[in-house]
């Protein structure tokens, strides 16, 4: 067991570049999926309650809530309304910009000045995503008339989507340690040193 504890405790600089891969797996992934409309649809009710990033979308909310597709399901005249909406071209926008972020994060294993923004990128995307736990209804089970044996409905159970948001904590932290490994490599070269940024 002593062996095993040392092998983890001298590992730190490998785990982080496995924390790394992880980003750029679930950064490609999500990203990719970006590209199909049941991923484009489903994004819909977090960008178009957000301050931050509504005005991406031609529609306001909530008018969304009438045109959603199940996941699986395709309604043509949904797909027209997302269409005129913007919703796709948003969609593709958005996956390039996470893949991009999750490459960028990877590539910190060999050029830490990438790495490091990758790694803020990383951070800064996942606070605008934790901040759909405040702009985006959905986010918290609906009150669907329970009460038994107590109403489990608004802050804090979530729905599904909420739970899904509430993993960029997850995200967050991690980015940070990646920025943070990579400001250290920057800080003991003579690139930092010379203040080429």
């Amino acid at each position: 067991m002593k062996t095993f504890i040392n092998f983890i405790a001298v590992s730190q600089r490998h785990f982080i570049n496995v924390a790394r891969a992880a980003i750029l797996i679930v950064m490609v992934w999500i990203g990719g999926l970006k590209i199909y409309q049941y991923e484009a649809d489903g994004i819909v009710p977090f960008v178009a309650n957000s301050p931050l990033m509504s005005f991406f979308y031609s529609k306001e909310a909530p008018e969304y809530q009438e045109y959603k597709n199940p996941e699986g399901k395709t309604v043509q005249k949904n797909i027209d309304w997302h269409t005129e909406n913007r919703t796709y071209v948003f969609s593709y926008g958005l996956g390039a910009v996470i893949i991009v972020i999750g490459i960028l994060t990877f590539l910190g294993i060999w050029f830490p000045r990438i790495g490091f923004w990758g790694g803020m990128l990383t951070f800064g995307m996942s606070l605008v995503t934790l901040s759909f736990l405040i702009t985006t209804p959905e986010v918290y089970v609906p009150n669907l008339g329970g009460d038994f044996p107590t109403p489990q409905h608004g802050f804090p159970y979530l729905s599904g989507a909420g739970r899904l948001v509430l993993k960029d904590v997850i995200m967050l932290a991690v980015g940070l340690i990646c920025a943070s490994d990579c400001a250290q490599k920057l800080r003991d070269t003579t690139v930092y040193r010379s203040n080429r940024w």
